[in-house]
């Protein structure tokens, strides 16, 4: 991506409760913060936390070394807020277990509409198929950090 015109992405950014989304976001200077297992678990637990908030119903997500795919659909917040607070918290949870200071997260995200007839646990698989398409695994029994509510 361009990042002199990453303010783009913002432009004309809708979302509507009930909707699925594809979310991506990055982390600040492609650090691959998630390669730690703690960090990429606290990263989890603040997916859990939107989740349990009812802000989204979790479908699937994979946490990259720098990055994450999240598969949600949306519920009772606005996508952009929604990306705000998990960004939030999860930078001030992983920021005090990582003893860092500083922005975690690149400040825009990727988002992807899905449309009804989209088939939603082949979405899921090739969003989870990430790890054996970058090589850092042979199967995905060997990568820890990710989930699908098809399991």
């Amino acid at each position: 991506m361009n990042l002199a015109h990453a303010h783009h992405l913002r432009k004309g950014r809708y979302s509507k409760a009930g909707r699925v989304y594809i979310v991506t976001t990055v982390v600040t200077g492609r650090e691959p913060l998630f390669q730690d297992f703690q960090l990429a678990r606290t990263l989890v637990a603040q997916l859990r936390h939107a989740h349990d908030q009812q802000w989204v119903s979790s479908l699937c997500w994979v946490i990259m070394p720098d990055h994450l795919h999240w598969l949600i659909e949306l519920r009772q917040i606005g996508l952009s807020n929604l990306m705000r607070r998990v960004k939030s918290r999860s930078s001030r949870f992983i920021n005090a277990a990582a003893n860092r200071q500083g922005r975690l997260w690149q400040k825009n995200f990727h988002d992807h509409a899905l449309r009804k007839e989209h088939d939603l646990r082949a979405t899921a698989r090739y969003i989870v198929a990430n790890p054996l398409r970058a090589g850092l695994v042979t199967t995905l029994r060997h990568y820890p950090h990710w989930d699908a509510i098809w399991l």
